[in-house]
């Protein structure tokens, strides 16, 4: 199990990275990979918020 600083040191990571393919993807609008890239970026960015935020209540506890 990582720790929620290790989650959020990726985090970090991940949206630089998507940052940077945001960049890149200016320069090149056309391009489907770039576009396929930053949706995978934004689905584990969406995993490891949720990780971060773990819901609580009757449902999950």
């Amino acid at each position: 199990m990582r720790t929620a600083d290790q989650v959020r040191r990726k985090l970090t990571e991940l949206t630089k990275q998507k940052q940077f393919i945001q960049q890149q993807l200016e320069k090149d609008k056309e391009n489907n990979i770039l576009n396929i890239q930053i949706e995978k970026l934004e689905d584990m960015t969406m995993m490891l918020e949720w990780v971060l935020n773990e819901p609580s209540g009757s449902y999950h506890g």
